[in-house]
């Protein structure tokens, strides 16, 4: 009779962990920024279809980094129970933190009790009548959820990215000049002292969410995706 190996929980967790961090760190970068005008979501993807940003429900977008399928799923959970609960209580009680609890249940429990973890991480962003009420959480593939302030950046090269941005970023960048600087960001780096080389608006995809949509279009869905046509003018 074969004797199975003893590994540690802690060892286990720190392998699943590992593991999750590498696949993630795979991916192209995301980034969420809080400006004057909403909520910008800017990601370097050259897919026109395969999208990392998404809408969930009318204020709240979804942004994630990984592995395609298992985001995807989680996506389409999210605009699941963000229909039921607004359809059994009321629209105004659909809101992202609820949603980042769902979502953080979820992703601990793979963690914890299924073989493989998700290589995924997550934001969910909820824009308010003022700067001051908007919501940004940032999901990690374990479970544990942070309540962020003025921008998330996932994936790929997240630090450097985050170093460009926090270095560049003020409360009343309008959506234009957030958009910019999430692509200064993104830009990969030369190896010598030229400046970086901008990305194309074929290889971004870039939504907004609102905060005058309401009050100037008479709309309550304030997410808006932008095609290549948009990003070119408004990156001209």
């Amino acid at each position: 009779m074969t004797q199975q190996f003893y590994v540690s929980p802690e060892q286990l967790m720190k392998d699943r962990a590992d593991f999750a961090r590498k696949g993630i760190a795979r991916g192209r970068s995301v980034v969420v920024i809080s400006c004057a005008d909403g909520i910008a979501l800017v990601a370097e993807n050259p897919s026109p279809s395969l999208h990392k940003i998404g809408e969930i429900y009318d204020k709240i977008a979804f942004a994630a980094v990984g592995k395609y399928n298992e985001f995807e799923s989680l996506r389409q959970a999210g605009v699941r129970y963000a229909d039921v609960r607004g359809y059994s209580y009321d629209r105004e009680d659909v809101t992202a933190r609820g949603l980042a609890s769902v979502y953080a249940q979820s992703l601990g429990a793979v963690f914890t009790a299924e073989q493989k973890p998700f290589e995924v991480e997550l934001a969910v962003a909820e824009v308010g009548p003022t700067q001051a009420d908007d919501h940004l959480y940032r999901l990690t593939f374990d479970g544990s959820i942070a309540d962020e302030h003025s921008f998330v950046v996932m994936g790929g090269q997240a630090e450097k990215v985050s170093s460009t941005i926090g270095a560049g970023w003020q409360a009343a960048l309008g959506f234009a000049d957030a958009v910019r600087l999430a692509l200064k960001g993104l830009s990969p780096a030369a190896e010598t002292d030229q400046p970086a080389t901008p990305l194309p608006a074929s290889a971004l995809e870039v939504a907004v969410l609102d905060r005058l949509s309401e009050s100037s279009r008479g709309s309550r869905r304030a997410f808006r995706r932008l095609n290549d046509a948009d990003i070119t003018a408004l990156l001209a």
